[in-house]
This record gives structure tokens, C-alpha cells and sequence, in this order.
């Protein structure tokens, strides 16, 4: 999974109009922690980008995505929010949604 350094790493990131999936976390998070190898586990089965992100160093990111906590994992296609899912994730939710996004991107190409 790819760390987002800055926000303007997150604008180009965002902006090349790939579908995509976003991991929120901040520090001291054991919810985040407890997550994100669970999260990091899908990239080998699906073919999207993964990125993460800790909002405590880029704090910019939380205002601009509207995120009041953590974790959150988002999902992103053509430079927009797909999906969202905030604190507590059912990881068959996530995984049905990534599914759905990757199916509705084949429909569009």
C-alpha cells in the first residue's frame, strides 16, 4: 500500500481518474491498527490501487475529505467518492463494494 505524503500527492493520485481505495488512519488508533492489515490483505485480490494515509501528518487531507474520524476507507473512481466506510468496517461490505466498483468501471470503458 502506497503512503499519501501531502495533499497535493493526494490531488494527483486522485485526479488520474483510476478506481481506488483510500486508508485513513491516525496515530495512537488501535481500531487503525487493527484494520489496516486486514485492508492491505485485499490488494492481492483485487486490481485497483491501495493508498494509505495518516491524517495526524497530513492534516489537510481530513478537512478536504470531510474526515471526523478513524479509521475510514474510501473508495474512489474518475477522481470521485465512491464508497465510505468510517470506524468499524465489515470487511464483506468492503469487499462486495471494491467488487461493484470494478464491475461498474468495465460497464463504462
Amino acid at each position: 500500500m502506497e503512503k499519501v505524503n501531502s495533499y497535493e500527492m493526494w490531488l494527483t493520485v486522485v485526479n488520474q481518474q483510476k478506481p481506488l481505495l483510500l486508508f485513513v488512519k491516525t496515530d495512537h488508533c488501535s481500531v487503525c491498527d487493527g484494520l489496516f492489515p486486514q485492508v492491505a490483505a485485499l490488494q492481492v485480490d483485487y486490481p485497483i490501487s491501495f493508498y494509505m494515509v495518516n491524517i495526524a501528518r497530513v492534516p489537510e487531507i481530513s478537512g478536504q475529505l470531510s474526515l471526523f474520524s478513524a479509521p475510514v476507507v474510501l473508495l474512489f473512481n474518475k477522481g470521485k467518492e465512491y464508497a465510505r466506510f468510517a470506524r468499524f468496517v465489515q470487511m464483506s461490505e468492503l469487499k462486495y463494494r471494491i467488487t461493484e466498483l470494478i464491475e461498474w468501471g468495465k460497464d463504462i470503458d
